[in-house]
């Protein structure tokens, strides 16, 4: 297997995406090294290297970079559209930081390969699946103009320091994902996790912000981990890749099955357009992630949303008897 022996670096390792990778990682034989920062990583393995550095420091990121063969850039910081809403900037000023270092110090302990997360947030807004070659046709929505800015900008970094040195480096539009570990903080969490929660603490009314009709292409953090590892693989040249479900949802059913797998079917559901929403539809073309890489998404959103809502209130200590009904 190509990643069998191989010493792989995740940053974010510790985080939702990044920890989903350590453990596709640990599955294919890979020596894994994830740095900590602020938090811990909730799980052991002899294959798992630990060291604590500061990857806003071009020290601590080129020490963090020594002697590994691949790097997954999973760092970054995470914020939903309530403080997108209110004019934060810590979630792009910190991802530009982390990103910048991090190929920086790639470069200079000549790492043969990079995975880079753009995002679908970049692409303009389109009335179809949005292909791979459309990101630059337009601007961005005015919901996205400064964190998918800040994904497109990532890309061009990406490719000066392809066309600088020999790192190689995979460029990655992952779509909205959710799964076990995800964040479910009432202030920072996106739609899926912020939904969950509140079915599980049987909030009624149960309300949602928007219309409803809002769709969006989901995808389980599991499909999404053994995309970028199939992505580095059969990739590494700068050549953009949507990773995705390659099917929309509405909000509205995404709500009717969340509510169902949590027995919370009778509760009032109130949607609510006061409150701050993003683009009305995405939906992204996965064709190319189909024949370039042999990636097809293995879990369903029933049985993901299904899976993600059990793990989350087991975690919480919620009365599953009662969710099961």
């Amino acid at each position: 297997m190509f990643y069998k022996g191989k010493r792989v670096l995740v940053t974010g390792g510790t985080g939702f995406v990044g920890l989903h990778i350590v453990l596709e990682l640990l599955k294919q034989g890979a020596k894994v090294r994830v740095p900590l920062h602020n938090r811990p990583l909730i799980i052991q393995d002899e294959n798992i290297e630990i060291i604590s550095v500061d990857l806003s420091d071009q020290n601590g990121c080129l020490k963090a970079a020594d002697g590994v063969d691949y790097v997954f850039h999973a760092a970054g910081a995470v914020a939903g559209v309530g403080l997108a809403a209110n004019g934060s900037m810590a979630a792009i000023t910190t991802n530009l930081i982390l990103t910048s270092q991090m190929l920086q110090a790639s470069w200079t302990a000549r790492v043969k390969r990079f995975l880079l997360f753009s995002s679908s947030t970049g692409y303009p807004v389109t009335d179809h699946p949005v292909q791979e070659d459309e990101m630059w046709s337009g601007p961005t929505h005015p919901n996205y103009f400064g964190y998918g800015w800040m994904r497109r900008y990532f890309e061009r970094l990406g490719e000066f320091v392809a066309s600088s040195s020999d790192l190689q480096i995979s460029i990655i539009r992952p779509t909205a994902v959710y799964g076990q570990y995800d964040n479910f903080d009432p202030l920072t969490s996106h739609v899926i996790p912020a939904l969950i929660r509140k079915a599980v603490e049987r909030q009624t009314p149960y309300e949602v912000w928007g219309s409803g009709e809002e769709a969006r292409d989901f995808l389980h953090v599991s499909d999404l981990a053994r995309g970028c590892l199939l992505m580095l693989e059969k990739n590494p040249a700068c050549d953009p890749v949507n990773i995705g479900y390659g099917q929309a949802v509405k909000i509205k059913d995404i709500v009717h099955m969340i509510l169902k797998a949590a027995g919370h079917n009778q509760v009032e559901v109130i949607f609510n357009q006061s409150k701050p929403t993003t683009i009305p539809v995405r939906a992204v073309n996965t064709d190319k992630a189909r024949t370039l890489l042999g990636f097809e998404p293995q879990v369903s959103l029933e049985d993901g949303l299904r899976d993600t809502l059990y793990w989350y209130a087991k975690k919480e200590k919620y009365n599953l008897t009662e969710i099961s009904k």
